[in-house]
């Protein structure tokens, strides 16, 4: 006797009682050890009206019970042990990542043999700004009174006062500095040395420098604390996808898919401090999580408070977090609309996500971003549809525009709630990812767009890299399962359609693929708009490909193949050229010196005044702000309305304004020294983004005129002093007046 469901892709599968179904899979229970490969059988196909018609049959066995049997497995002990096993593993693989991350780094620069300032060079652009905090956390008296000075800094954007805690979202760099004074303080009391120091020989002045290597140096702290985190992520990237898959082979796989394509999957490894770092690992505990509650028919108060927290934990650091979680809801809502997550689970996963995001609001001093966001719009549109849905229904529509007027409505919904609250809350001039990836569609461009879209990460994804994907089989593997789903889905909703609510609920069931599946467009399109996005599209790739293992996916082929010769073949072509990536890769050798830039700031430090306010380029003022603790009128967070009017004005010396305008504009900022770097005057990444490019369309009223930089090179006076100069930059002294004042 048989029992019928509608389990598999293109038939209903036929599910053999107890007695055949351990002779059907006797040798599959060999192959695959996992509980999850329990419930095969042979295959009957079906036309869709009938595999409809035998979800009504009362002793059918539906697949929410055939998945809950899966997930149990069977004997307790049995499921401790491999619980163990797949625990070990999971540690495993994140030591060998941590391993893999830490020598790329020191492979790259030879991080342990720079000394203090050499580090903090290393250290350029964005992430010697963040870096900078850490610092100055570390090095105040108490770690209570560097809170206070980073909570009321007047040397980021002199001469205002900030609170960078809430401005550049610091909460990794104040907890890391409380570990790190800890950590310290309980050393020195018991006099553990928790750092070895040594004179290095170089080339450049000075000759002999000091290196410290070791937890108590605060930089090799900061980046070892990095690391172990993204250690921890792989970790859970394992279990993620062996839970998802149903099989500790899935998770191996993703593992595999990362560390072949790994290039392409992460740059922690080359710019440690970026908030992307901090961030990312708790974005992958928070799809795990999201998984769960999806799958599992039984709600668990525990799941849902771990979901807020990964949230929060997710978003404190990086603000561009947000657009990803509006992604999410994007795909979430969909599938609430269809039947696919049933209404009062979707309405707590809805709920959970409006808390974090005032728990973040809180943290974060008020900061008005998190209440102005797309995610947050799209969170109170929901809520308005959950509570309306039902007049929505009564209007007597079909079934098909039921679900039109609810995705039109969210949409239209989520834009115009988004408009009124910027405006509300006086953010609307505030840049997103969001309104960066509309003026790549809509190619808008001014001065503000092109200083994000001219830097290579915001380029549009270069057409090598499927191309990578491909060689890896990634692409191929993942556009197989992506098929798969799909035709499923499509077969799924088509039946649901001519079914009543009770069956349709047997039907849509497997939500969590159709949400990765989801989740997987999303983050294509994103990493074909802006190329550094890229990072959250290849490891959930690496996360879809664990899914040729699904039994859910793919049990048809277990009955008929060998089914591990097939994944072991798979495996076997990516890592040809999988290992010529991490060849590659273990073959970068580099060694950091940038002597131009330490003359500079070795000149800053001793031939001017503490309270000397500096202007230049972004990147440039980072690492003088760092290592030389002057202050600054701009930096590399370019998010912010007022700091991008600020850089405008710094950036004017790269215009073709007069000398005269500029001067008086960066006097009105109390400017003293300005940084000219000569390459930036003919610098151009690509054909539109030099400066004089850039600021033709922003003032196209002077494009006629000769370039300032230009001018300035030749003759700064009389409106500015040269007072220093090597190879690469020039420390212009703005004049109060304009007197001719002898340059040296």
């Amino acid at each position: 006797m048989h029992e019928e469901s509608c389990v598999d892709f293109t038939s209903c599968v036929t599910v053999p009682t107890d007695s055949s179904r351990r002779q059907n899979n006797q040798g599959l229970e060999s192959i695959f050890p996992n509980p999850s490969f329990s419930m095969l059988g042979s295959v009957t196909r079906k036309t869709p009206d009938e595999c409809c018609k035998a979800m009504a049959d009362p002793g059918s066995v539906s697949r929410t019970q055939s998945r809950e049997f899966i997930l149990k497995g069977g004997n307790g002990k049995g499921d401790q042990q491999n619980q163990q096993r797949l625990s070990g593993k999971a540690a495993f693989l994140g030591i060998m990542h941590w391993i893999h991350l830490t020598t790329l780094f020191e492979n790259d620069r030879h991080f342990s043999l720079l000394s203090t300032l050499e580090r903090e060079m290393s250290f350029h652009n964005e992430m010697g700004f963040y870096y900078s905090y850490f610092k100055t956390l570390v090095e105040a008296p108490s770690f209570l009174e560097g809170l206070w000075m980073i909570m009321n800094d007047r040397l980021t954007e002199y001469p205002l006062v900030i609170n960078t805690v809430k401005r550049f979202h610091l909460y990794p760099e104040v907890v890391l500095a409380y570990w790190y004074c800890t950590f310290t303080g309980i050393t020195n009391l018991f006099g553990i040395e928790t750092k070895a120091c040594w004179n290095i020989t170089r080339v450049g002045f000075p000759s002999e420098v000091e290196s410290c290597e070791g937890l108590g140096d605060p930089a090799c702290f900061y980046v070892g604390v990095i690391f172990v985190l993204n250690g921890l992520m792989m970790t859970l990237l394992f279990i993620y996808a062996a839970y998802l898959s149903g099989s500790p082979l899935g998770g191996l796989i993703t593992v595999l898919c990362y560390f072949f394509n790994h290039g392409e999957a992460t740059r922690v490894m080359w710019t440690p401090p970026l908030r992307e770092s901090f961030a990312y690992p708790f974005l992958v505990l928070q799809m795990y999580i999201l998984t769960m509650i999806l799958r599992t028919s039984t709600n668990y108060r525990k799941h849902y408070i771990a979901l807020c927290l990964a949230n929060v934990a997710f978003m404190l650091p990086w603000e561009f977090a947000q657009c990803i979680l509006f992604t999410q809801v994007a795909s979430l809502f969909p599938m609430y609309a269809v039947g696919y997550v049933e209404p009062s689970k979707f309405q707590k996963i809805i709920y959970i996500n409006m808390v974090s995001v005032f728990l973040c609001f809180i943290l974060m001093f008020g900061n008005p971003i998190y209440l102005s966001s797309y995610y947050f719009s799209s969170l109170l549109m929901t809520w308005v549809i959950i509570l309306k849905r039902n007049k929505i229904h009564r209007m007597g529509v079909s079934e098909l525009n039921f679900w039109l007027i609810q995705g039109c409505g969210w949409w239209l919904g989520t834009i115009i709630l988004k408009l009124l609250t910027s405006k509300i809350l006086g953010v609307s001039d505030h840049i997103s990812l969001t309104e960066l990836t509309a003026a790549r569609i809509l190619q808008y461009t001014d001065f503000d767009t092109l200083m994000y879209t001219c830097t290579p990460e915001s380029y549009f994804m270069e057409q090598v890299t499927p191309l990578r994907y491909i060689k890896t089989l990634l692409l191929p593997v993942v556009m197989v399962i992506t098929y798969f789903i799909f035709k499923k889905t499509i077969r799924d909703v088509l039946c649901a359609l001519s079914t009543n609510t009770f069956l349709r609920r047997q039907l849509l069931e497997h939500g969590e693929l159709v949400f990765h599946t989801l989740q997987l467009l999303a983050f294509a399109a994103l990493a074909i708009l802006i190329l550094r996005l890229k990072l959250f599209l290849t490891p959930h790739m690496c996360v879809m490909a664990s899914l040729i293992c699904s039994q859910w996916l793919f049990g048809w082929l277990f009955h008929r193949f060998r089914y591990e010769r097939v994944i072991f073949g798979i495996l076997t072509v990516m890592s040809i050229q999988g290992c010529a990536n991490l060849h590659n890769q273990w073959s970068i050798r580099g060694e950091f010196t940038d002597l131009p830039q330490e003359e500079l700031i070795q000149w800053i430090k001793y031939n001017t005044r503490p309270d000397a306010v500096f202007a230049g380029t972004m990147q440039t003022m980072a690492s003088i702000k760092l290592s030389t603790l002057h202050p600054i009128v701009n930096h590399p967070h370019y998010e912010d309305a007022d700091l991008r009017a600020r850089t405008k004005i710094v950036y004017s010396v790269y215009s073709q304004k007069s000398a005269k305008e500029v001067r008086n504009k960066l006097l009105a900022l109390h400017v003293n020294y300005y940084v000219l770097e000569e390459a930036w005057c003919i610098w151009r990444t690509r054909p539109g983004c030099s400066m004089l490019e850039i600021w033709d369309v922003e003032d196209p009223s002077n494009s006629a005129n000769p370039s300032l930089c230009s001018t300035l090179l030749k003759d700064s006076r009389p409106y500015f002093t040269t007072v220093f100069q090597n190879t690469f930059y020039r420390v212009l002294e703005v004049n109060q007046d304009g007197d001719y004042i002898s340059s040296i």
